[in-house]
């Protein structure tokens, strides 16, 4: 049985920063590609970042690129976004994802979701 189970979201204050983590189970962690999406009250689900099988290609939304960083250990079957000068636009439930032919961002593509974690940012 596969398991995705997302932590580190909390409340921050406006240029904090967060670390999300993710962890799976059930699954050869090291053949998915990995992604972050959020959705926030009202709003559609979006993605944020995701990275290919062994780490080495990443893409971030143009919304945090320069501040979010995304990153694997396969080792550690964990995915981990670091999420700096956060914004109040950054509120959200984060969801990692597991997608076993490639990533991209389109949220039908992946195969397995977490429960989510949820970031909020105040101003």
């Amino acid at each position: 049985q596969v398991q995705v189970v997302e932590s580190g979201g909390g409340l921050v204050q406006a240029g904090g920063s967060l670390r999300l983590s993710c962890t799976a189970s059930g699954l050869t962690f090291d053949r998915t590609a990995l992604a972050w999406f959020r959705q926030a009250p009202g709003k559609e689900r979006e993605g944020v970042s995701y990275i290919n099988k062994n780490g080495a290609t990443t893409y971030y939304a143009d919304s945090v690129k320069g501040r979010f960083t995304i990153s694997r250990d396969n080792a550690k079957n964990t995915l981990y976004l670091q999420m700096n000068s956060l914004k109040p636009e950054d509120t959200a439930m984060y969801y990692c994802a597991a997608a076993w032919y490639g990533g991209n961002w389109d949220a039908g593509n992946y195969n397995y979701w977490g429960q989510g974690t949820q970031v909020t940012v105040s101003s």
